[in-house]
């Protein structure tokens, strides 16, 4: 489960972030960053003292290549339509209605459902989420949290 988190967020990073790679080396560059970043940050919400570090390491690495194989698997296009649905089902979804995706030349798919709508500390408006990608047959899900920022666009705050 933890592992599964740790693929998606490198995924919903690489989807919000809106990545403008256009060759097959710079996707995955951008995806090995984006994964290493975020695996040390769910890392790093593990264990206690050393366990901490050894935990921030590890969702380092884990995220680094994760984020790689995104990065090779998803296209540009295949990212625009995941961010497209994402911001779209954020913004407008009913909790609990999965909004879909999916790229007619790679075949790659997914969903975004909404599963919970709260206020934050600052303010702000935010969703919790699930997250489904179907990429070569193969089914990955995640869950998180967006914010919604001043500028209209939802930031993934957690996974």
């Amino acid at each position: 489960m933890k592992l599964t988190k740790v693929i998606m967020a490198g995924a919903m990073v690489l989807s919000l972030a809106g990545c403008e790679g256009s060759g097959m080396g710079q996707k995955q560059g951008v995806g090995t960053l984006l994964g290493a970043g975020t695996g040390a940050l769910l890392g790093s919400q593990f264990g206690g003292g050393s366990g901490a570090l050894a935990a921030t390491a590890i969702g380092a690495l884990a995220g680094a290549y994760l984020g790689s194989e995104a990065g090779k698997s998803l296209d540009r296009a295949d990212q625009m339509y995941l961010s497209r649905t994402t911001q779209s089902s954020l913004e407008t979804a009913p909790i609990g209605r999965p909004a879909a995706w999916q790229n007619p030349d790679s075949g790659n798919s997914g969903t975004i459902t909404p599963t919970r709508t709260y206020v934050g500390s600052g303010g702000q408006n935010c969703r919790e989420f699930q997250q489904t990608i179907v990429v070569g047959g193969r089914t990955e899900n995640a869950y998180g949290t967006a914010c919604r920022q001043p500028d209209g666009s939802w930031k993934i705050v957690s996974n």
